[in-house]
């Protein structure tokens, strides 16, 4: 029984970059043994365990056979005579192909360092083609280090598409690569990548163009890609991808207020406590924060000082005090006619 450290801790390191997590595989082993070692199985479709000290995961060494279509639809085995060139072979791309063994050696059957050197991604085998999120971790490994797509990779990643076998992928898998891909230092050539091999357009139909450089939060970058689509365009793209509540919320309420925010430059202080009501900036001001942010980066030029201080001057009314003297039926009204006299006052 032998393990090694394989895939991204090996390949970061490689690259002098910190490493957060070791996967390990295990040649060799059966399930038996690794519990009777006293590592803990958590694997549902292929055998992992966790180290009793560490906790880090180790797989059995395993191949895998495609048995039908998307990411689900391959027939695992893991068994003692799988090799660890066995199990590199399965992987997607070269450079996430490396083995370091206990003595520190590698293991580099397919060239990753080579490929490191070269700043290349290049798939180990044509199993590559046998599950279709492979090509977003591809578009998210050239957003995250910047590397260019092999020639060879690039047509396999067109070929993919063409036959329909992108089709088939799984939206919360999508998002998951999507949203990791949207963070990382360039996330503009994540979307290079997908338009190359024809995937933007079948995956992403909404986003017709190219999307500028992005910061901030994941909620921020994500509400900024779909700042210029209608609210139903940004409903239906957050359905295709599953995208969770917190970037959906933020995306939907940048679109459905984008032309009052554009506008209030030149907004009225009627026209400014309609918008501060309709985003709900006093009882969420952290994400109305955020949503000044995604104006800021999407509506170049666009002056938002008077509305950070209409803002602030109509937080500072008391309602609690305007609730406790008023009819219950008046408060809201006067609530409004207080904040507006706050706003007026704050930008006169």
């Amino acid at each position: 029984m032998k393990s090694y450290v394989v895939g991204g801790a090996v390949r970061d390191e490689l690259l002098g970059l910190p490493v957060k997590d070791r996967d390990h595989v295990v040649v060799g082993a059966t399930p038996e043994e690794m519990v009777r070692l006293g590592y803990r199985p958590v694997g549902k479709d292929f055998p992992v365990f966790l180290h009793p000290q560490t906790h880090e995961e180790y797989a059995l060494a395993r191949t895998e056979r495609k048995s039908g279509r998307g990411y689900k639809g391959f027939t695992v085995h893991a068994a003692p005579d799988v090799t660890l060139e066995d199990d590199l072979r399965r992987r997607d791309l070269t450079i996430n192909a490396i083995a370091k063994a206990e003595d520190g050696s590698l293991i580099d059957p397919f060239h990753g360092r080579q490929d490191l050197e070269k700043r290349v991604l290049r798939h180990v085998s044509e199993a590559f083609s046998e599950d279709p999120v492979r090509i977003l971790r591809v578009a998210r490994f050239a957003a995250r280090f910047g590397f260019s797509i092999a020639a060879e990779t690039m047509q396999l990643m067109k070929d993919m598409v063409a036959s329909g076998e992108t089709d088939y992928l799984v939206p919360e898998r999508v998002w998951q690569e999507f949203s990791k891909g949207l963070m990382d230092e360039r996330p503009e050539r994540m979307f290079e990548v997908l338009e190359a091999c024809g995937l933007r357009e079948r995956l992403l139909p909404e986003l017709e163009t190219q999307p500028e450089l992005m910061s901030g939060p994941l909620t921020v970058r994500f509400a900024l890609l779909a700042w210029s689509l209608a609210e139903d365009e940004v409903e239906t793209f957050c359905r295709r991808l599953r995208v969770p509540n917190e970037p959906r919320e933020l995306a939907l309420l940048a679109s459905r207020n984008r032309e009052a925010l554009e506008a209030v430059a030149r907004a009225s202080p009627e026209e400014i406590l309609r918008l501060l009501k309709a985003t709900d900036a006093l009882r969420r001001p952290e994400r109305f924060a955020e949503l000044l942010e995604v104006a800021r980066l999407a509506a170049h030029g666009t002056d938002f000082t008077r509305l950070e201080r209409a803002r602030s001057a109509a937080a500072a009314v008391d309602a609690g005090a305007i609730a406790a003297t008023a009819p219950p039926a008046e408060i809201a009204r006067l609530v409004d006619e207080a904040r507006l006299k706050a706003i007026q006052q704050a930008l006169s």
